[in-house]
């Protein structure tokens, strides 16, 4: 099995990624399983272009993209991606679409073809905090998880896809009120945990 996992740059005042900080700190072999990775960027015209760039290449059975949620507590395991983007503010090209379609003559959604479920009983068996998440937002973080679906239906029916919103890191939330956080380490032995029951199930 061959997975492709992806985290995202820093975007607006940030100067790391809590998603890219924990996909490259993930090992390159986990159980047999070739990891390969990549750095999406921030950006509405690139970020989908980029990942079908890269699962072009690489040809993944499985593609787990993560997203930072800066605010959020848990591994969110996200169920939905929509086909709109109607960003609060403007990625790092500087871009902003206001209820725009990602793609015209596709669905209005499409669900995530992994074991959701199973994948957050398996992390919180471990005793790292994970849900399900319902939506995946209408940014950047959204655009990719649709795009990777729409490749699904549209070229390759048999990889599967998935999207994990995760938390900020500590040092990020130090200068910042009330945030929650959660360690790279927690969230790299989230993803570990997801690939094996992907394993496992399959």
């Amino acid at each position: 099995m061959k997975v492709l996992l992806t985290g995202f740059e820093p975007y607006g005042q940030e100067r790391v990624n809590s998603s890219w900080e924990a996909v490259k700190a993930h090992p390159e072999f986990v159980e047999g399983v070739e990891i390969v990775k990549e750095c999406l960027p921030v950006s509405f015209e690139r970020a989908g272009m980029a990942l079908g760039k890269v699962v072009a290449l690489y040809q993944p059975d499985v593609v787990l993209s993560v997203g930072q949620a800066g605010g959020r507590c848990e591994i969110n395991v996200e169920r939905v991606a929509v086909n709109m983007a109607d960003f609060k503010k403007a990625d790092n090209d500087g871009c902003q679409p206001c209820e725009r379609r990602l793609f015209l003559d596709a669905p209005d959604a499409y669900f995530s073809n992994l074991p959701v479920k199973c994948l957050v009983d398996a992390i919180r068996k471990a005793g790292i905090p994970a849900v399900i998440s319902n939506s995946a937002g209408l940014y950047v973080c959204n655009s990719v998880f649709y795009s990777a679906m729409h490749m699904v239906y549209s070229k390759y029916p048999n990889m599967q896809v998935g999207f994990l919103h995760v938390p900020y890191l500590p040092c990020q939330v130090v200068e910042k009120v009330k945030q929650p956080s959660m360690a790279a380490e927690m969230v790299v032995q989230a993803l570990k945990i997801v690939i094996h029951t992907l394993v496992s199930v399959t």
